[in-house]
Formats: structure tokens, sequence, C-alpha cells
């Protein structure tokens, strides 16, 4: 489990030197240093488990969730996380890992993550459509509907058929909440895929 500094202080105030206990704990491995002032007790630990421990409020997202929902064939051993409001990108290089962090709108932040609860831990993490339309935030303008595609299914190398199988409603409904060119040209595809699957 994950233990604070404080939290530590406090369990072993009974301790001369509850500091050097600490400093022992971590030395001899029963302490797993995280980032300063947080620790692990569990070196097996599933490492996703602490990204939002880890900087927060935030959510796993990007390459990640994209990898976790089968949108993108390549493993992904970078957690990397949306945040909102922080302005500029985080990076903590970890016994458990590299953790990344990126904002993402202010409007867009709350809705489209799923909560789970996982052997006394808890972790948020994007759904699918929310992991496409926080992808789209972070790459460059696309001009029309065709260089969109293109991003999407060969240069970001989603699959167009879980693509397809996502919930399109939620998709368009999520990238309404962006306000970027990419995000209008993702909604003016989902229109146009919609159209097509009505006439067939």
């Amino acid at each position: 489990m994950v233990n604070s500094t404080a939290m530590l202080l406090q369990q072993y105030n009974s301790y001369a030197n509850p500091a050097a206990k600490i400093g022992r704990m971590a030395r001899n491995g029963n302490l797993i240093p995280i980032i300063k002032g947080l620790y692990e007790t569990d070196c097996t630990v599933p490492c996703h488990y602490l990204a939002g421990i880890i900087y927060g409020p935030s959510y796993l997202s990007f390459e990640f969730a994209l990898a976790w929902h089968d949108l993108i064939p390549e493993a992904v051993y970078t957690y990397t996380s949306a945040t909102c409001g922080k302005k500029k990108k985080k990076q903590y290089e970890t016994p458990f890992g590299v953790y990344t962090y990126r904002d993402v709108p202010v409007a867009a932040f709350p809705y489209g993550t799923e909560l789970h609860e996982e052997n006394g831990y808890g972790y948020v993490i994007a759904s699918a459509e929310k992991a496409v339309c926080d992808q789209l935030y972070t790459c460059s303008p696309c001009s029309n509907r065709m260089e969109l595609k293109t991003l999407l299914f060969d240069d970001l190398r989603i699959d167009e058929t879980a693509f397809h199988n996502a919930d399109m409603e939620k998709m368009a409904e999520l990238a309404g909440l962006y306000q970027t060119t990419n995000h209008h040209l993702l909604i003016s595809m989902i229109k146009e895929i919609k159209r097509h699957e009505y006439h067939y």
C-alpha cells in the first residue's frame, strides 16, 4: 500500500528516531520510494495503480488508455495521464516506471472516465472514446476529414474496426467539449459514419 512520510512518522512515533526507521526500511526494500514523500510497501503492485496518487487530480489517458482499450496495437510502457489547469507537462521517473501528465481542457476533464477498484487501490482511466479525444488534443490541427483519418488510422495507428466499435454518439458528445479544429472534424467524421450506417 502507499504511505506518505507523514503517515509513516505517525506509525513509528514510538521509535526514538522515526525518520531513521523509515530510512532503514527503504534501504532494506521494505519501503519503495515512489516520489519525494511517498512510499509503496509492495514491489509487485501493478504500476498503473499509482498514477493518480503520484500527481493529481488526474486520470490515465492518451497512449496508455488507447492501448488499455485495444485501440492501438503497441504495448505502452509509459503511464500517461490527463490533468487540467496545470499549464505544463510533468514527468516522474520512479522505480515503478515513467509517469507523464499533461493538460486537457477544464470543460472536458471531468467527463468520460471510469473508476476501477482493485486490491484495495482505486484508479481512474479514460473510456475508449475519451482517450481518442484526449489524444487528438495533443496533435497539430488537421485541415480536413481526410487528414484526420490519416492522423487517426496511420499516424496514431488506431485500429479502424475498434474505433468503429466505440460509442460514436458518446465520442461526438465528448469531442464537443474541446473546441479545437481536430475535434470539430471528428464530430463531422462521426456524422459521416452515422449517415453511411443509416443508408446501409
